[in-house]
């Protein structure tokens, strides 16, 4: 149980350095970082696959079907139904729908897993949901307050809520199928899954750089600013480096952890340590622009914090099914 909060925690903080990667590059467009990324991630694999060489051989072809469908929905639809949520309704909306993740991911799992891994006594979790939630709604009270006060169209705001829910289905799927694979082949080794994930991302990753390159001759303007410099921007080694940062850090590394965390964890208790996340999401921003968080934010981490640490306190009860 220890073990897997630690690399749980790792996963968050890795995963957390994605949040401020296009605050680091502010005028690169959501699509050339979201494969900018995964094509990083596919190429670091490939020299890491020399490395799980055997354990790869291992994998039955259902195995690579698997981490196809994992890739394709948890990182490509996931972004790609998440950025044309924001570029319809605004960032609040779709912020405070995807907050909600550790509390669906806990539901989802504490119902749909209770035979293998016991059941968290509905009575007892209700309390750490009740202050996770509290605290993601404090710690996005200025997205709240923001999205509130903003009309805008109804149709295209309507159509982005629907495409967030849509983000939030694919990165709730996504934690569970992976956890199924990894309790089903405790004897297989997480890193290599891993590994797994970004060789089959790579040439997706490709592929869409390659559309994302084919939209803009087409249309000019429609994906990136006018005039951008396709595909590396003004500041090509940045981009670059900043790619290749979070290729190994959080696609490969979080996934690693994360796969760890999967190992050791029933699924209702790892998905509400998705907060790890979002508080390193929270550090690395108020870092970045060297500033203190207000009171709310604050409270809203206190809770959250409170939340897990109650989670982590209660045992599951082994279910008949």
């Amino acid at each position: 149980m220890f073990a897997g909060v630690l690399f749980a925690l790792g996963a968050g903080l890795m995963w957390g350095l994605v949040f401020v990667a296009p605050v680091m590059l502010p005028g690169c467009p959501p699509a050339l970082l979201t494969v900018g990324r995964y094509l990083a991630f596919g190429l670091i694999a490939l020299p890491l696959a020399l490395m799980d060489r055997r354990a790869l051989r291992e994998l039955q072809p259902a195995d690579w079907w698997e981490a196809v469908k994992l890739s394709a929905i948890g990182n490509f639809l996931y972004y790609l139904t998440l950025s044309a949520a924001i570029q319809r309704a605004g960032a609040p909306l779709p912020t405070m729908i995807i907050g909600t993740l550790p509390v669906v991911i806990a539901v989802c799992a504490n119902h749909r897993n209770r035979v293998r891994d016991g059941q968290l006594p509905w009575l007892k979790l209700l309390p750490s949901l009740a202050l996770i939630g509290t605290g993601l709604a404090l710690v996005n009270r200025d997205e709240l307050a923001h999205m509130q006060a903003s009309a805008g169209d109804l149709r295209r705001y309507a159509e982005g809520a629907l495409l967030a829910v849509a983000a939030l289905a694919c990165w709730t799927w996504y934690p569970i199928r992976n956890a199924d694979w990894l309790r089903a082949h405790s004897d297989r080794s997480p890193r290599a899954w891993a590994t797994a994930q970004g060789l089959v991302t790579g040439p997706m990753a490709l592929a869409g750089l390659l559309a994302v390159g084919a939209m803009q001759l087409a249309a000019p303007g429609t994906l990136m600013p006018a005039g951008y410099d396709f595909p590396l921007g003004e500041r090509p080694l940045a981009f670059i480096g900043l790619m290749l940062a979070i290729g190994l850090c959080s696609s490969w590394l979080g996934t690693l952890c994360w796969n760890e965390a999967s190992q050791r964890l029933p699924t209702s208790l790892s998905g509400q340590l998705i907060v790890f996340e979002t508080l390193a999401a929270l550090a690395y921003a108020f870092l970045w622009n060297q500033r203190m968080p207000p009171p709310a934010t604050l409270a809203g981490i206190a809770l959250l914090m409170a939340g897990v640490v109650w989670a982590l306190r209660i045992k599951p009860v082994k279910h008949a099914g």
